[in-house]
């Protein structure tokens, strides 16, 4: 007897054991995840980063191109030629000879006064200034991208505990309602109408796992992780006041919104290309360097000639084409203008709309979270009531059903609350980028684009999927027009 209790006892311990580790294996396959270092692997691996710093690479060269066209330019050049006279009397006279001819030319040439070119030289230099901006705003728009994914994945387990709670609380409701029922207590009415409750919850809370799992993916994908990883945040939907005001919060985004000083460098390239209209209005001074050699014999390095000089070009008619140019590039420097005036709008209205959500969904924080401690008093009470034959089965579950209602607008109202708090932050133009963000170099980069791609092309067989596709749609194609010639044809001979 002793032998059987300790193998009970063992038995009981072993489960114990196992029921107390599973969760935390099942935790440890999780990986945690917290707001900063989601952050932190999107900065890291996300394409949109990647492409702002390309961007500025290019506008960047484009900008040196620009300000090195003002220097000199060297040029050399060899030309070789052969000769005779179609004449026969000539050719007779100079005994059939074929004359041969080698030139070579090197020479320096440099603009002095070029107005086109010092417009493209200020246009390229808004372009390189923009792309700047661009770099910093593409850490401020995917740090808004990864905010709100990870709060929609808390909200979404959020809603999957509440589903839970809901299927479980209607389980022990039914367990009841059957106890009631076996005894004759209540009718069948409350026992299939309690059922169908539970399959209803357990509809829901399908659901709600299959958005807990669409949430996981989404912030998997802009990490740059593989989707299948699953996540196991370390914080919670919480609540932390903000205290700044409107006006501030206005008065930060006017100095500081990227994409509004954007608007302003569209203004300056505006104004660089009307200047670049009207230089055909005026001269363009170059001057130039020149040595030539020239002889019939290979290399063709004797006879040897400098030439030096200053040239001066301008338009002196052109048909009215430089004056409709200048009055399309004015236009578009008043569009550019008004637009960028609807900007400096559009960013106080932005704004605004973020810190109203905010403060609104401040608000309704509250005011669930009372709704809540009152549901659930509430549904205790109609339980207490059923249990005690005076209260009925319907009052239980429209009390479940509010209590439900009342979790989920608490957990609505905290993810409003936190994402509109990063929309505000982002609506102001806060910075984004880490102090200590690691820079790679264009060499790493450019490695790091190609393994990637790479990669990428080898998943979805890129070459041979596009030719089997393009062959394919071709081959349909031909079809499609086969038949319909044929139809028109036998619509012929029909006539």
């Amino acid at each position: 007897m002793a032998k059987k209790k300790n193998a009970v006892r063992t038995a009981l311990l072993s489960a114990l054991f196992t029921a107390l580790l599973a969760p935390a294996a099942f935790a440890q396959d999780a990986l945690p995840i917290d707001l900063q270092t989601a952050i932190d692997k999107a900065f890291a691996n996300h394409a949109d980063i990647k492409k702002a710093e390309y961007s500025l690479d290019a506008s960047r060269a484009r900008y040196n191109a620009a300000r090195e066209s003002f220097g000199p330019k060297v040029t050399f050049s060899h030309s070789f030629g052969r000769s005779r006279y179609w004449d026969d009397e000539l050719n007779a006279r100079y005994q059939n000879q074929i004359g041969n001819s080698f030139s070579n030319s090197t020479a320096l040439s440099m603009p002095i006064f070029n107005l086109g070119l010092i417009a493209a030289e200020k246009q390229a230099k808004a372009g390189y200034q923009s792309s700047v901006l661009g770099e910093e705003l593409a850490f401020i728009r995917l740090k808004q991208s990864v905010t709100d994914a990870y709060y929609a994945l808390l909200a979404a387990i959020d809603a999957e505990k509440v589903c839970q709670q809901s299927v479980a609380a209607l389980e022990d409701h039914l367990k009841n309602v059957k106890a009631q029922y076996e005894v004759g207590v209540v009718a069948k009415v409350d026992l299939l109408r309690s059922e169908v409750e539970l399959t209803s919850a357990q509809q829901s809370l399908i659901k709600a796992e299959n958005g807990h799992d669409i949430a996981e993916a989404r912030l998997n994908n802009i990490m740059g992780i593989p989707h299948d990883t699953k996540l196991n945040p370390v914080e919670e939907l919480g609540y932390t006041i903000y205290t700044e005001t409107l006006p501030n919060c206005i008065n930060y985004a006017m100095l500081h919104r990227l994409d509004l000083q954007q608007s302003a460098l569209q203004v300056k390239a505006a104004e660089a290309a009307l200047n670049g209209a009207k230089a055909d209005w005026t001269p363009s001074v170059g001057g130039s360097l020149s040595n030539n050699w020239a002889d019939g014999n290979w290399p063709g390095d004797k006879n040897s000639r400098w030439s030096a000089g200053i040239s001066v070009n301008m338009t002196l008619f052109d048909s009215g084409i430089t004056k409709s140019n200048v009055s399309a590039a004015k236009a578009n420097l008043m569009t550019a203008k008004e637009t960028y005036r609807q900007d400096t709008d559009n960013v106080q209205l932005d704004v605004r709309n973020c810190y109203f959500n905010l403060r609104e969904s401040e608000k309704r924080i509250s005011t669930t979270q009372v709704a809540v401690a009152k549901a659930e008093e509430d549904y205790h009470i109609a339980q207490v009531r059923y249990e005690a034959g005076v209260g009925t089965n319907t009052d239980v579950l429209d009390a479940q059903v509010a209590l439900t209602t009342a979790r989920n607008n608490f957990n609505t109202a905290l993810y409003d609350y936190n994402t509109s708090k990063a929309a505000l932050q982002t609506a102001m133009g806060i910075e984004a980028r880490p102090e200590d963000y690691k820079y790679m170099t264009y060499g790493e980069r450019y490695k790091a684009t190609k393994a990637v791609y790479n990669s990428a092309a080898e998943k979805t067989e890129s070459e041979k999927t596009l030719k089997e596709t393009v062959k394919a749609l071709e081959k349909a194609r031909a079809e499609r027009r086969k038949a319909a010639a044929s139809a028109e044809k036998a619509e012929k001979k029909a006539k």
